[in-house]
């Protein structure tokens, strides 16, 4: 392992030209792609905070006690896919509707009676604010004989599912094409440092060294100019979403876990591109 390691610092000695483009190639080649990624991780999240609104509403039967709402408000936070429940009494809708309201002002002035019910409103945790949860909270809510009606915005829901599977979908088929065109501008990089040694690993194949044996150095050389690249990429998206975040939106950046997932991601591509250059090579000789 030792002259794996020592064969490795020797190919970046040699060529200390060739390995800075490789890497700066490599870089640049997953930095589209991570700025891909940044749109992704920002769509993503403007998704999640128009969905943190889902929820359900139960409208409660009038002289309703307290007491039976809160044993109620108790068993449906048992829901697993329930986060929270907010009871709104009667007087707190009327407050709320003449403080959201106020173009109706002078009708709510007038009234001798409070027309509007008093309500559980339930919120969903993140991973069930989708159509398919939604509706079954609803029809678990409607089985308490208190509730007079339940109210989600089926429609709205079901449209924020269709717009969160088309971006999935999308993200994923872009996302693959952007891993393929890495990898393969990553392994005509490698390959270039491949076809400057082709006549050492001659020498290597005429004293009786295995592929493996020749394989093993480019492989690593491929991991660490791979992480090498991961690393100057996140470093160049991070002063891509600096320059955007002060001159044109405020976005998010990736979080640290999805930043070493980057380089990790990095490394792994140059392993890959390696490992097809060097295959490759190894089959024409």
């Amino acid at each position: 392992m030792s002259l794996v390691l020592r064969e490795t610092l020797n190919a970046f000695r040699r060529a200390p030209l060739l390995s800075a483009l490789s890497i700066t190639t490599i870089a640049f080649s997953l930095f589209v792609f991570g700025l891909f990624g940044l749109v992704a991780v920002n769509i993503r999240r403007a998704i999640g905070s128009v969905a943190e609104r889902v929820e359900v509403v139960a409208y409660l039967k009038r002289g309703t006690m307290l007491e039976t709402v809160a044993v109620a408000s108790a068993d449906i936070e048992a829901f697993p896919e329930v986060e929270r429940v907010a009871h709104v009494t009667e007087l707190e809708a009327l407050a709320r509707a003449r403080r959201d309201l106020t173009e109706f002002q002078d009708i709510f002035q007038d009234l001798e009676v409070n027309p509007l019910p008093a309500s559980l409103e339930v919120r969903l945790k993140p991973p069930f604010r989708d159509a398919a949860h939604v509706a079954e909270v609803a029809r678990r809510l409607r089985s308490f004989t208190f509730v007079d009606d339940v109210r989600y915005g089926r429609d709205w829901v079901e449209k924020l599912d269709r717009l969160r599977n088309i971006a999935g979908a999308v993200g994923a088929v872009v996302g693959a094409a952007f891993a393929l065109v890495a990898i393969i501008i990553i392994g005509t990089t490698i390959r270039m440092a491949v076809l400057q040694r082709s006549r050492e690993i001659a020498i290597m194949r005429l004293v009786g060294a295995t592929d493996r044996f020749i394989r093993l150095p480019f492989l690593l050389e491929g991991l660490v100019k791979g992480t090498l690249g991961g690393v100057l990429a996140v470093g160049l998206s991070l002063g891509a979403w600096a320059l955007i975040n002060s001159t044109l939106i405020r976005a998010a950046f990736f979080s640290p876990a999805q930043a070493a997932l980057g380089i990790v991601a990095g490394g792994l591509l140059g392993l890959a591109g390696s490992a097809l250059a060097v295959g490759r090579h190894l089959r024409s000789v």
